[in-house]
């Protein structure tokens, strides 16, 4: 009988392939990788997800032009999240055993703080549909926007954690990342 269960040789094969990708994106974006740039791209993530909800909000009114501001929104986040999980190191989601004890104190920190933000945020689409779907509304536009905006609450609490762990953390040590 194996001395290792599946989730400890699942856990060391996602500790292997973080390591891997991390060595792959260690030198990409090396101007980027200071705490005013991280906190830039936070900014925009912030932004973006401002506007995301706007976007839901316009599609309870308007299901003409709401749904074709989406595609800008996401066409904006991808890049933001893409760049700043590369940034950051993908602190966020790391694996427990690539982490020493104060990134594991800070990465489970973030998570707690992103599930309560998902938690409370997803709790005021969730009532407008209560309520759309209670007083009969018949339109379409209620459970797309409402949808859009559950959407938009799950991805803001699932990006805290890298938005929290990129604009607390310090700068990169400058023999790490030389340009």
């Amino acid at each position: 009988m194996p001395d290792n269960s599946v989730l400890d040789r699942y856990q060391a094969y996602r500790a292997r392939r973080f390591l891997h990708r991390e060595n792959q994106h260690r030198d990409w974006l090396p101007s980027w990788r200071t705490r005013h740039r991280r906190r830039i791209l936070v900014v925009g993530l912030a932004v973006t997800f401002t506007f995301m909800i706007a976007v839901g909000i316009v599609c309870h009114f308007d299901m003409v032009v709401g749904p074709l501001l989406w595609l800008p929104a996401m066409l904006v986040f991808f890049p933001l999240w893409t760049i700043l999980q590369i940034v950051s190191g993908r602190r966020g989601d790391a694996p427990r055993d690539v982490l020493d004890e104060w990134e594991l104190q800070q990465r489970d920190s973030a998570r707690s703080i992103g599930l309560t933000v998902t938690q409370t945020l997803s709790l005021v689409p969730a009532f407008y549909l209560i309520i759309a779907g209670s007083a009969g509304a018949e339109s379409a536009n209620y459970p797309y926007a409402g949808g859009l905006l559950v959407l938009t609450t799950i991805l803001i609490g699932g990006c805290t954690p890298a938005m929290i762990l990129g604009w607390t953390g310090p700068d990169p040590e400058p023999d790490d990342h030389a340009a």
